[in-house]
């Protein structure tokens, strides 16, 4: 008889997850972008009825990508830099042709 051997990983102070999950073929992200433009939940409650509520972002809302929001961890520091941005953009632009 082979003895059964499994793999584990150390586990973490804080790992919730229960040792039968795995996710080693698992995609991060991977309905990001069709979670940003909305989308829909369907409750099917106790009683045969069913609830249907549309989520989308509220209007407005701009989304940081992971990268940038390491930067910018709340909305008074992205506003405090775009002001400082928006200061350096000429009021008037030259055209190509007005530059000959």
């Amino acid at each position: 008889m082979k003895k059964v051997t499994t793999k584990t990983t150390p586990k973490r102070e804080s790992d919730d997850m229960r040792a039968e999950y795995d996710f080693t073929g698992g995609v991060r992200g991977k309905h990001h972008r069709a979670m940003q433009g909305g989308y829909i939940i369907t409750i099917h409650k106790a009683d045969g009825t069913t609830l249907i509520k549309e989520v989308k972002p509220a209007e407005g809302a701009v989304i940081l990508e992971p990268d940038v929001r390491k930067y910018f961890p709340d909305s008074d520091s992205v506003n405090a830099t775009l002001r400082s941005l928006i200061q350096l953009i000429p009021t008037q632009r030259e055209t190509a042709a007005e530059k000959r």
